[in-house]
């Protein structure tokens, strides 16, 4: 399969049209080159505040509002895309009330047109004690026919145990939509992929937003790029990067992925990361002290 991973800039849109040609020029140019999957970062649907005026837009609780009301609207849109296009989506992820709480919540989009999500499990300091947003439904195998994929939005793909849950149910791609203000934030996330690629021995595909939008609430500085990692081992670059943008720089990054390289390493790699893992049991128990 061919994967396109979002660099992605936020706009200001004065109307709706605006918001659904932005999202079509994205999607035709990946599917015109090729990519059977997209994935676009963490938060990309806050553009959307844009669409209820400034004042909405910059304000805490009225940019989440204005966006969760919009977000039935737009993955309409998307899936009619996923469908004409005859690709597989993952939607920016939203702020959506559901249920009485806020969550982040990433839709997936089929050829077919159908839609399922995935929710942010473990929230940051910013959403939990500003934003107010909290942990959604639970983990997911999507079963698709590029193969078994899972999502970690952001944070969650610096919990190892959260990788661990979707490589034991099958999940041969990783896809790990960010949003990250600083370099630094980035380089956690990225951190955090590589090593799920390496423990599962799986392949992770990081989209991050770009580019400063100082009057969206949340969103105003974004530092990030594409990227698709895998395994530094056989039928994989030795450094484990596959293919990378450019930081701060707007546009898709390809990468061509087999999974029949996932399977072989998986069964006689080089090391058995994802076999041994059960290794650790044992050994992991409180250490002895030693005085010296």
């Amino acid at each position: 399969m061919k994967v396109a991973t979002a660099a992605y800039p936020l706009d200001w849109f004065h109307d709706w049209s605006g918001y659904e040609d932005k999202m079509r020029a994205w999607v035709s140019e990946a599917a015109g080159q090729g990519a059977d999957l997209l994935v676009f970062p963490e938060y990309a649907a806050m553009e959307l505040a844009s669409l209820a005026g400034t004042e909405v837009a910059a304000d805490l609780a009225g940019s989440i509002r204005a966006v969760s009301e919009l977000v039935g609207r737009s993955n309409t849109v998307l899936a009619r895309l996923a469908r004409e296009f005859g690709v597989y989506i993952l939607g920016g992820s939203a702020p959506v009330e559901d249920g009485g709480k806020v969550v982040n919540r990433a839709p997936f989009f089929a050829p077919s047109g159908d839609i399922d999500h995935q929710d942010k499990q473990i929230m940051t300091r910013f959403e939990r004690e500003d934003w107010g947003v909290a942990g959604g439904g639970a983990l997911k195998i999507f079963e698709t026919a590029l193969g078994r994929i899972g999502v970690l939005i952001c944070y969650d793909s610096e919990f190892p145990l959260l990788g661990r849950a979707l490589t034991e149910a099958g999940a041969e791609l990783i896809l790990v939509p960010s949003a990250t203000e600083a370099t630094e934030g980035y380089w956690r996330v990225r951190i955090g992929a590589m090593a799920r690629a390496l423990e599962g021995q799986c392949v992770t595909v990081m989209a991050s937003l770009v580019g400063d939008r100082p009057d969206i609430y949340a969103v105003e500085e974004n530092t990030g790029m594409g990227g698709v990692f895998g395994p530094p081992d056989m039928g994989f670059p030795p450094t484990g990067v596959i293919a990378e943008g450019t930081l701060g720089s707007p546009g898709w990054t390809y990468a061509e992925i087999d999974l029949e390289n996932i399977h072989k390493v998986r069964a006689d790699g080089h090391v058995l990361n994802k076999t041994h893992w059960n290794d650790q049991h044992d050994r992991a128990g409180k250490p002895a002290l030693a005085l010296l």
